[in-house]
């Protein structure tokens, strides 16, 4: 065997021993996500967490007055499905990078940059901001690996936490769920404008949350028309307690609770909190 052919299977017996060698170690900084629904806009986070490991954090590893990669390694990663408002300005839908910009002496910045391809803050170019607000740092219980959480989730909004050793920056979120939800509701019953169901849960939505008064008043009057029954009634009952109209408010809900059918366990359920309700209209009315 030459010489040459010796030397090509030593390169690849040690080429192929090297390779079977290789393995992966754990991130310094591990890969994490975080996705958040807040009405029907979802609203995800994609980052790396950093860990305190026995150093200063504030001041020193992230310095005060300098653009900070909110995480580590590459960018901090926020998406949103819909357009968002935070503070007064509203965000469209899509990717941003995340930054802050911490203070010692000031309110810190919340920053979303529309650049997404840059490593942590390196290249970061403040002409590329698609917003800026202030936020208050609070103190906070010591967390060792950084972390983004939401709390205070409702149909409309939200808040977004960055909680690191003793500090926590929140932000909140605002979606605009309900005119979402009126062009479906809306577009549905063009469709279907003689469904006393899809009418009713119209109703109801608008009610519950204390929007459109009088559109709630022409779906749950068509939905009665179409369908007389307790529950249509019982909605149309509330909607006049919030109109503050409590004598039309007990007269129909008196109605609605003869209507019930005594056997119906759902009937049976909500009686209790009826006959309440019922009572406190009736302290208003007279």
């Amino acid at each position: 065997m030459s010489r040459v052919i010796c030397f090509f299977l030593a390169f690849v017996l040690c080429l192929s021993v090297a390779q079977a060698q290789q393995f992966t170690l754990p991130q310094a900084s591990p890969h994490a996500l975080i996705s958040q629904t807040v009405g029907l806009t979802e609203i995800t986070v994609d980052y790396h967490t950093p860990a305190v490991r026995n150093r200063a954090i504030w001041g020193q590893l992230v310095p005060y007055d300098q653009v900070w990669r909110a995480g580590a390694n590459e960018n901090t990663i926020i998406s949103f499905s819909d357009s968002v408002r935070i503070g007064n300005k509203t965000v469209p839908a899509g990717k941003y990078s995340l930054y802050m910009l911490p203070s010692a002496e000031h309110d810190w910045q919340f920053i979303l940059n529309k650049v997404t391809t840059h490593w942590g803050s390196e290249g970061y170019d403040a002409k590329d901001d698609q917003l800026r607000v202030p936020v208050m740092p609070e103190q906070s219980p010591m967390r060792e690996t950084l972390m983004y959480w939401f709390s205070d989730v409702r149909a409309n909004s939200a808040k977004l936490n960055l909680s690191w050793e003793e500090k926590t920056i929140s932000v909140t979120i605002r979606t605009n769920v309900h005119a979402k939800v009126l062009n479906a509701m809306q577009a549905a019953l063009t469709e279907r404008p003689n469904d006393p169901q899809l009418l009713a849960q119209a109703a109801d939505y608008l009610i519950q949350n204390r929007l459109e008064a009088e559109l709630a008043l022409k779906y749950i009057n068509r939905a009665i028309e179409l369908n007389d029954s307790y529950t249509n009634n019982w909605l149309k009952a509330r909607l006049m307690a919030q109109k503050e109209d409590y004598l039309s408010a007990v007269e129909i809900a008196r109605r609605a609770i003869k209507m019930g059918d005594k056997d119906d366990e759902s009937f049976k359920t909500q009686l209790p909190n009826m006959r309440l309700a019922l009572t406190e209209w009736q302290s208003k009315a007279y």
